[in-house]
């Protein structure tokens, strides 16, 4: 009978610490939001032995489920699923007209009568990627040396006429370009011209100008020294470009600055600075029947040999090389990668749907804000989890090649999480890819070329490097549509022949003793799905 009631008791008791801890679970239910009580039960956790990154991609998807359900006063105006955007009404842009002289020079125009400014320059098919080891630096050089005097005009009266007119004089060198440009009033289009014609055909390049101006350009590499976004990319070509004119700088080593003669400088405007290899380029307030004639008379000492630089760029083809430079440099508060992928050359097919997926993985700076809400994936992750200062995909284009890839700035502790959230989002490129994405990817994209050409420069070196690039300046029209023909098994496929078990270049700099070896690195361009 004891026993029957000590039976009894413990069932009692053990009946009531259930049903108290079944009111303790009724009670915390009910006190949740309604919000919270009417969304879809969070899933069971991962077990303990799980993966690190297990753990992270289950932190992350709960994150973003939460945004799944915003404020509403955000979409007030927006929807959130992206539409194909119309772009009809700004596609009537004004024609370029083409006109190629006897001697194989070409001038383009856009005339825009209604402005008041006009943009003329000299797009010339020649850059750092022509030069040899010995030489290398000497583009960059004689940009500096053009100024500095002609035979018609000493350096002083042409800074005086250049600033007598009100106008910009500005040159740029890359690796396959170099540029010579003016912006001036409509009035002083001609002026512009002659002085163009002028420092390309009759530049003096006195001795004394050229040891003053080594010293110039030695202060100018100290200041690229310090802009380590420049020196990555420099080290991003030079690895993955190994033992080809493409990996070399477009500044040079300091021994070749040092050396540069007038004959070096001379040499090469002979045989670079050829009329087929030229683009004369202008927009705003000019008339094309005008231009032809002012270069006609004007651009009459040109070469005309025939060789193109594509020609000679076959005879060094530059030949990607999976491989990575390290810099460890703990003087740095931050440390910065890049890794990239061999990409498309300006004329392949592909490079179209490239520029899309480039769109796709985006850009995030912190002290830009936001991000939580971004289209690009990358993007969400980078800013909900906090793993990295900035970060920007790219996509670069050369005649024979290029580079795909992204460029991160973070602090040494978050290296291993954004590794791996940037190999991961691209490589999935390969395998899931929502038509959403690469909707709201195709307008971002055509918005961005559309406000890139917003003013004469900007037009006028538009039409001088697609004319060097592709033999023709492409119609907006036709531009839109190739994006609009890029849809989600496109993406997969050109993931598929770029970034799928493909390898890859790694530049990194600063304390980046946490950054995967590049083996990490290699092994995250293709998943294993069974």
């Amino acid at each position: 009978m004891a026993i029957k009631q000590l039976l009894a008791l413990a069932g009692r008791s053990r009946g009531s610490r259930a049903a108290s801890s079944l009111s303790r679970t009724t009670v915390r239910s009910a006190s949740t939001s309604p919000a919270v009580a009417s969304s879809a039960p969070a899933p069971a956790p991962p077990p303990p032995d799980a993966m690190v990154y297990d753990r992270l991609a289950e932190a992350v998807k709960s994150k973003l489920r939460q945004l799944e359900n915003p404020d509403p006063r955000f979409l007030r105006y927006a929807s959130p699923h992206p539409a194909i955007a119309d772009h009809t009404r700004i596609l009537a842009a004004p024609q370029t007209r083409v006109t190629t002289l006897p001697n194989g020079l070409r001038i383009a125009t856009e005339s825009n009568l209604a402005a008041r400014t006009a943009t003329v320059g000299v797009w010339i098919d020649a850059g750092s990627r022509f030069e040899t080891d010995d030489t290398n630096g000497t583009a960059h050089f004689l940009e500096h040396m053009i100024f500095k005097g002609t035979e018609k005009r000493t350096a002083r009266q042409l800074e005086e006429e250049i600033e007598n007119m009100g106008g910009h004089l500005n040159a740029y060198t890359s690796r396959e370009q170099t540029t010579y440009y003016a912006k001036v009033l409509d009035k002083d289009v001609n002026n512009a011209l002659d002085i163009l014609a002028d420092i390309l055909q009759n530049s003096k390049f006195d001795e004394n100008r050229i040891n003053r101006e080594r010293d110039v350009i030695l202060r100018e590499m100290e200041e690229v020294e310090g802009q380590t976004e420049e020196v990555i990319f420099d080290h991003l070509h030079a690895t993955a470009f190994q033992y080809s004119p493409l990996g070399r700088t477009i500044l040079g080593p300091a021994q070749n600055i040092k050396t540069i003669t007038k004959e070096h400088l001379q040499d090469y405007i002979k045989t670079h600075y050829t009329a087929p290899r030229m683009v004369i380029a202008a927009s705003g307030a000019v008339k094309h029947e005008d231009v032809v004639e002012q270069v006609k008379k004007l651009f009459t000492k040109l070469s005309a040999d025939p060789t193109t630089a594509s020609q000679l760029a076959a005879k060094e083809p530059a030949i990607f090389t999976g491989s990575e430079v390290r810099i460890i440099d703990d003087d740095i508060p931050l440390a910065q990668f890049a890794v990239a992928f061999s990409g498309a050359s300006w004329t392949d097919p592909d490079s179209i749907a490239l520029m899309v997926m480039q769109a796709m993985l985006g850009s995030w700076n912190k002290n830009a804000g936001g991000g939580k809400h971004m289209g690009s994936e990358l993007g969400q992750r980078v800013a909900i989890n906090e793993i990295a200062e900035s970060m920007m995909a790219f996509n670069t284009n050369y005649k024979d090649t290029g580079l795909f890839g992204v460029y991160a700035v973070a602090k040494p502790d978050c290296l291993d999480d954004l590794a791996y959230a940037i190999m991961y989002e691209t490589t999935k490129l390969a395998h899931r890819v929502s038509e959403a994405d690469v909707t709201r990817a195709r307008n971002q994209l055509k918005s961005s070329l559309l406000l890139h050409i917003d003013g004469t420069s900007p037009v006028a070196e538009d039409i001088g490097r697609q004319l060097l690039t592709y033999g023709r300046r492409i119609p907006f029209a036709e531009l839109f549509a190739r994006i609009d023909a890029v849809d989600a098994s496109t993406v997969k496929r050109v993931a598929n022949r770029f970034i799928y078990d493909r390898d890859i270049a790694i530049a990194a700099m600063g304390p980046i003793q946490g950054l995967p070896d590049y083996n990490w690195f290699r092994r995250r361009t293709y998943w294993n799905r069974y």
